[in-house]
């Protein structure tokens, strides 16, 4: 849902949409990659399979899915900024896959393929920008696409577990109440844990969901350093303008040698939350 806030997130594509930019979502992959590989691990996604990546962004998981379903699977990647998919094009024949990948700009809310296409679905960090209506309507096409006995898995980042030291324990949690009481990118962004009854809303069985901790300690990897300290200046100054409190000001440059996150006791969190349910042979 593109609401007035995406822009005071920044790092928009031509969507609209903040923190889709390329150039962000890298950043934050590499910061994340152990963490979200081992959760791209516990989707069910096995040899052979045609999986879809829905909301492929860049295209950063195409390798490891291709790695999943081997030589005999195949993977289609959607998503909805032409340039990311230009990017992710062109990333995954330079990659030399082991496996088919094909990638096409399409909208989560109306996919352009027929009934029982895939054996799997992966959707990472998109539904974020979905409310519950387009949430709701993006699983039932989900569940469309995938064949009966196929899986779903969607995996998204839970703002409740954002903190960061040496600050306030409370600053991240103090945002996210205020940012999040209308809706919006930070109201979706603190439903994460709340996938699985979507999931189930949407007629899909065995649902299951794990939510883990991602944590940085100092000195944090550059990765961490550089994504990190951008996104808590995008955060800050939403923060300052909705009058909260003035520690904020000590994240709002990113280069600020004295930045917490450069202290000897730097520390950030986030979490993220993987749901897994079963489309049921009755469901078509």
């Amino acid at each position: 849902m593109l609401t007035e806030d995406h822009k005071d997130w920044g790092y928009t594509t031509s969507t609209g949409l903040g923190f889709t930019h390329h150039s962000v979502v890298d950043t934050h992959f590499r910061a994340c990659e152990r963490s979200y590989l081992d959760l791209l691990g516990r989707a069910g996604v096995a040899p052979g399979q045609h999986v879809l990546d829905a909301g492929c962004g860049p295209g950063d998981f195409l390798p490891h899915l291709g790695s999943l379903v081997g030589a005999s699977g195949r993977v289609t990647a959607i998503d909805l900024a032409e340039e990311n998919v230009a990017l992710a094009a062109r990333r995954s024949g330079e990659w030399q896959l082991p496996c088919s990948v094909e990638v096409h700009r399409a909208s989560l809310l109306e996919l352009p393929y027929p009934d029982d296409s895939f054996d799997a679905v992966w959707c990472s960090n998109t539904v974020q920008y979905l409310d519950d209506d387009e949430l709701a309507a993006a699983l039932a096409e989900f569940s469309r696409v995938v064949r009966p006995g196929g899986t779903v898995a969607v995996k998204d980042l839970d703002a409740h577990l954002i903190t960061a030291r040496p600050a306030d324990p409370y600053l991240f949690g103090d945002f996210f109440r205020a940012a999040g009481a209308a809706p919006g990118y930070a109201r979706q962004l603190l439903r994460t844990r709340e996938l699985y009854r979507h999931l189930k809303r949407a007629g899909l069985t065995e649902v299951r969901q794990q939510t883990v901790l991602i944590e940085h300690h100092a000195p944090l990897p550059p990765a961490a350093t550089d994504f990190y300290t951008a996104a808590c200046a995008q955060i800050a100054g939403q923060a300052l303008a909705l009058g909260l409190s003035e520690e904020w000001r000590r994240f709002t440059d990113p280069a600020a040698p004295d930045h917490p996150l450069r202290s000897p006791d730097g520390y950030i969190s986030e979490g993220n939350a993987l749901a897994v349910g079963t489309v049921p042979a009755a469901h078509h």
